[in-house]
């Protein structure tokens, strides 16, 4: 029995079991080896690595975008709420809850921050008033965006414009949100306002999160779990407070060493020993 497998069998209430997928782009280039993670029902759960590691790709294959990048889930299995999701389409996982925000905001640039947050709930049916209600359920978590609610969103910061995606995946009242390197190209102190926000969300909201993050120091401290991913494959899990202590963590994902500085024999064999366990 897989480490999935064993916490999907004590953990009832497995919100997403993602069970050793692989996926292919372009019926060639294999860049998910196996992959399995499990996301409990509110909570945080990190997926971290470096850039090409499979963290996005993951995401994807959860969210079902992988075809508009000519990627195929070609094995293994991905449920929510104890159903196979990987063959139904994007808007029926958003009817389901599971909203992902994308890499790099893709907000509507020519729409108001007003009009991007509405398309978020353009799958739900609600009258006027309700409407206004989650609107001001937005606005009370990122007041920011109530200031600026009638500028064009491609005018707005980057901040604010990563405020703006989570604003509209929130509107479509969602139980799961994937969230793709919220914190890039954004500067610290912004960094830890929408991080402040995401736990906020997910204690008040219960919305559980998948997020994908190379800032390995940050997702660590507001995540409840943490996946590393290296080359497709998970590395390492574990409680994100037992790998912010675990020394390899330290040394190779948050750059501090507690002895003396490796030598590049070790961090070979250190990467030779993480192929061999995984």
């Amino acid at each position: 029995m897989t480490t999935n497998e064993a916490a999907a069998t004590q953990a009832p209430d497995i919100l997403l079991n993602v069970n050793g997928i692989e996926v292919i782009y372009n019926h060639v280039i294999l860049v998910l080896k196996g992959v399995s993670l499990c996301v409990p029902q509110g909570r945080i759960v990190a997926l971290l690595g470096a850039n090409g590691a499979g963290k996005t790709t993951t995401l994807r294959a959860v969210s079902n975008l992988l075809k508009a990048e000519r990627g195929d889930v070609t094995k293994g299995s991905i449920d929510y709420r104890g159903e196979r999701i990987d063959k139904l389409t994007p808007a029926d996982l958003v009817k389901r809850g599971v909203v992902q925000v994308m890499e790099g905001r893709h907000c509507f640039a020519h729409l108001t921050i007003e009009e991007n947050l509405l398309t978020g709930a353009y799958t739900r049916s609600l009258s006027r008033g309700e409407l206004n209600a989650e609107l001001e359920k937005v606005y009370r978590y990122f007041p920011r965006l109530k200031q600026r609610r009638g500028s064009q969103a491609g005018y707005t910061s980057g901040g604010e414009q990563q405020m703006t995606a989570i604003g509209r995946a929130l509107m479509a009242n969602p139980a799961m949100i994937l969230l793709d390197e919220p914190s890039m190209g954004l500067a610290p102190q912004i960094v830890e306002e929408i991080f402040e926000i995401v736990r906020d969300l997910n204690v008040r909201e219960r919305v559980s999160f998948l997020l994908a993050e190379q800032n390995t120091n940050i997702a660590l401290r507001y995540a409840d779990y943490g996946y590393i991913l290296e080359n497709g494959r998970v590395m390492m899990d574990g409680r994100a407070s037992e790998l912010a202590e675990n020394e390899d963590v330290k040394e190779f994902y948050l750059g501090v060493s507690s002895g003396e500085r490796k030598s590049f024999r070790d961090t070979k064999f250190y990467r030779r020993r993480k192929r061999w366990l995984a």
